[in-house]
């Protein structure tokens, strides 16, 4: 959509996570509350564009700015390495939106009992906070 020759979007959309790479931050299937154009810092979790492959949308943190962009990586250590590691750094172009909350949907097949349906609702909208420790993380890596 275009606006007297300049590009609109709407600030606001849904994301849905799929892997295990930001394992514990958001699970498999989490829906995102994200925000386009909000302003990238280290520690957030954002929505870019992978860099070698542009029509794939990938879930990362954004751990600092190097030269090039930003170095971003998955919070959990354990899963395939499908981040800087393997692409280096994302320039800004790509960096999409900002991750805000995420939403757990009820596990399918499970039984919905009321104890089950009680610890979803408390549990099922959260935060996505930034993590502002990353050197230490860095250098664990």
């Amino acid at each position: 959509m275009t606006e007297q020759g300049r590009e609109t979007r709407v600030p606001w959309g849904i994301a849905e996570v799929t892997g295990l790479s930001m394992v514990p931050t958001l699970l498999h299937r989490d829906q995102l509350l994200v925000r386009y154009g909000s302003v990238a810092r280290a520690g957030d979790v954002a929505v870019l564009r992978h860099p070698l492959q542009q029509d794939l949308l990938i879930v990362k943190r954004l751990v600092e700015r190097r030269e090039g962009g930003w170095w971003v990586l998955g919070d959990n250590p354990d899963a395939e390495v499908v981040d800087s590691r393997a692409f280096g750094t994302v320039p800004d172009e790509l960096v999409l939106a900002r991750v805000w909350a995420r939403f757990r949907p009820l596990t399918p097949g499970r039984r919905r009992t009321p104890r089950y349906l009680a610890s979803w609702a408390l549990s099922c909208a959260r935060p996505v906070l930034a993590d502002r420790s990353l050197s230490r993380r860095l250098r664990a890596r």
